[in-house]
């Protein structure tokens, strides 16, 4: 009964067909399950086993199912041989799956070979044909050095399939022959960004760069000085000349192809004077600046004050432009709404003309008024100043226009004005902060650290700080007739004005006030740019001025803007002997 419940369990081959565990070779989980050789073993056992068969089947049907549950329970191997049955079954599902795992890896790895195989063959007949164009092009090119062989006969079947492929391949050579190096200039690279080294400081090469400078300057400085020598009419005849013939052309609607025949000129007349040909021709006469001998070995005194020369001409610059971008700026930010308005009502008109006039006849007016605007009317405002400050519009907003500068030192001034709030029109002047006078004609106030400004110099109103030196230059006054330190050197703050040279001294003290320094200008007997000490490099910042009242010219040094308060005192100065004389030889 026992074997007969193993047969219908192992349908197939037996259990004692496959080799015990013991008798099995040493072999892998890898290796393929046909290799192994199963030796079935013939035992006494199984030769009987027709016999027991027999036997059971005749007992079964005499015994009934009583005897089957006495043999299950007569027979102690039932439990050993089902638990050796199933750890049977495991070890042959688990050798299966092995095999199967393998062998899935085995074809994955294949795929991803065949793939790679399969672009690099792709790759090798791009190369190949590459090659083959590179051949054909040489050969082509030198036909005389490599005479071509004549090609073998084409079978007959084939003969048209070939020609087609010739004439492709030939209409791609044509092709690639005409826009291939256009299509390789779309390939996409890599930007390359280059780092520019910069030169270190040296006093020859910033003189080289400040001469390159001017030189590149040169032609757009001559070219806005004979454009504002024909506005301002310097030569009649020139002028006259170039007026009637721009009207000529802007009536006849011939304005843009005269500026282009004039541009081809200028280029026309540059190749001649670059061929060798000596053509100068301009309406103001160029004044030849004296050309220095470049240096080769500066001393550091004069390396230092090239570094300040430099240095204040840059300052200037950038102040000159960011000066005009913020006027710029604040003209379309509206900070002056009331200038801003203009250039908003002009846009508007200039839209709707664009759009209701037709474009010949805009073109027309704007040449027009372009060239009365340049001849005629900038000349009368040149001529009479105070026309032009009432009735050019441009002008009055360009000039009325405040910077980023002049904002915040407005506001500052606001801030510091304590204007009473039971003050009344005829008190505006008691208004006033203290150490602020106003002035009547332009509404501002000049100021000094210790109080009103002609109140501190016991000046008359009318006396007020020229517009170079409004805020003043901080220097330090030497005056070399006193011996004691603390008069012989002050620290303070230079003015000028119409008549009086003005100094403030910035002690502490109670009598700071007999400190300060008034000095008439007609009574000056020299002026002139001093050193204070030889020993300090660069040419000084320094001014020296003479007086009868005292034995030894005083000295105001540590001047940082030495060279502009000269130029303002000395102008000032001329102004005052021009005056003194003219009223003499009048009397």
């Amino acid at each position: 009964m026992l074997k007969r419940l193993d047969r219908i369990r192992f349908r197939g081959q037996r259990r004692d067909e496959f080799l015990d565990l013991a008798e099995s070779p040493n072999t892998s989980d890898t290796e393929c399950a046909e290799e192994v050789v199963t030796k079935p073993r013939v035992s006494v056992r199984e030769q009987e086993e027709p016999r027991e068969v027999e036997g059971e089947q005749q007992s079964e049907a005499q015994a009934g199912p009583g005897s089957f549950s006495a043999a299950l329970q007569d027979d102690p191997r039932t439990d050993l041989n089902e638990v050796k049955g199933h750890l049977e079954i495991a070890l042959l599902e688990k050798h299966f799956l092995q095999e199967e795992l393998r062998k899935l890896k085995e074809e994955s790895n294949v795929d991803s070979l065949r793939q790679e195989l399969e672009k690099e063959r792709c790759r090798r007949v791009e190369v190949e044909q590459k090659m083959n164009d590179v051949l054909r092009s040489r050969l082509e090119d030198s036909p005389s050095q490599t005479p071509k062989a004549p090609p073998p006969p084409p079978p007959a079947g084939s003969g048209t399939d070939k020609q087609k492929e010739t004439l492709s391949n030939s209409f791609l050579k044509w092709l690639y022959d005409r826009f291939g190096v256009y299509i390789e200039d779309f390939r996409f690279q890599a930007e390359e960004k280059t780092v520019e080294t910069e030169e270190p400081l040296s006093a020859k090469r910033l003189t080289e760069n400040m001469r390159r400078l001017k030189r590149g300057f040169r032609p757009v400085t001559n070219f806005m000085r004979n454009l504002s020598a024909l506005s301002s009419w310097y030569s009649v005849y020139t002028s006259a000349i170039a007026f009637i013939v721009y009207m000529y052309a802007a009536w006849h609607g011939w304005a843009v192809p005269m500026f282009l025949f004039l541009a081809i000129l200028r280029l026309s007349l540059n190749y001649l004077i670059a061929r060798g040909w000596r053509i100068q021709w301009s309406i103001v006469p160029e004044v030849s600046e004296p050309m220095e001998p470049p240096k080769e070995d500066l001393t550091v005194s004069e390396k230092f004050q090239l570094v300040l020369d430099v240095a204040q001409k840059a300052q200037n610059l950038f102040g000159k432009m960011a000066s005009i971008l913020e006027k710029i700026k604040n003209l379309f930010m509206w900070v002056q709404p009331e200038l801003t308005q203009k250039l908003y009502v002009g846009l508007w008109v200039a839209f709707i003309s664009s759009c209701l006039l037709p474009y010949k006849l805009l073109g027309f007016i704007i040449a027009v008024y372009a060239g009365i605007k340049f001849f005629i009317i900038d000349f009368i405002f040149k001529s009479c100043p105070k026309l032009r400050q009432r009735f050019d519009t441009p002008y009055i907003i360009w000039t009325n226009l405040p910077t980023d500068l002049q904002l915040k030192e407005r506001g500052n001034t606001t801030l510091s004005r304590r204007v009473p709030a039971s003050g009344g029109r005829g008190s505006l002047s008691a208004a006033a902060p203290l150490g602020v006078s106003r002035d009547e004609d332009g509404g501002r106030y000049y100021s000094t650290k210790r109080g009103a400004f002609h109140e501190v110099f016991n000046l008359p109103e009318s006396e007020r700080p020229l517009t170079v030196c409004e805020h003043g230059w901080r220097c330090c006054l030497i005056n070399r007739d006193r011996k004691t330190p603390t008069d012989y050197i002050r620290n303070g703050v230079l003015y000028v004005t119409e008549n009086h040279l003005c100094f403030e001294s910035s002690s502490s003290k109670s009598g700071s006030s007999k400190r300060n320094k008034v000095i008439k200008l007609h009574e000056i007997k020299e002026i002139q740019k001093y050193k204070v000490l030889s020993v300090l490099p660069g040419s000084g910042m320094g001014i020296s001025i003479a007086t009868p009242s005292t034995q030894k010219p005083m000295v105001f040094g540590a001047m940082m803007h030495r060279d502009e308060a000269f130029d303002a005192i000395s102008t000032q100065y001329k102004k005052i002997l021009a005056t003194a004389t003219a009223t003499s030889q009048e009397t």
